[in-house]
């Protein structure tokens, strides 16, 4: 797995994804909430398998 989440795009679904599961945790937004562990996984990995069909990255291209 070539990693395809450069970071910006990292960060971000990190920082959403533990959002929506706290809020899950604290009931606020009900089970759908638990969602967030998929962008947790993606940012941590930083492979997105959704990005291979359309062949896009957010990785800095190497000089």
């Amino acid at each position: 797995m070539q990693a395809n989440v450069g970071g910006v795009d990292r960060v971000a679904r990190i920082v959403v994804g533990v959002l929506l599961v706290a809020l899950a945790v604290s009931g606020q937004i009900g089970v759908w909430g638990w969602v967030g562990i998929v962008p947790i996984l993606t940012g941590t990995f930083r492979w997105c398998p959704a990005y291979l069909p359309f062949g896009l990255s957010t990785c800095k291209r190497p000089g």
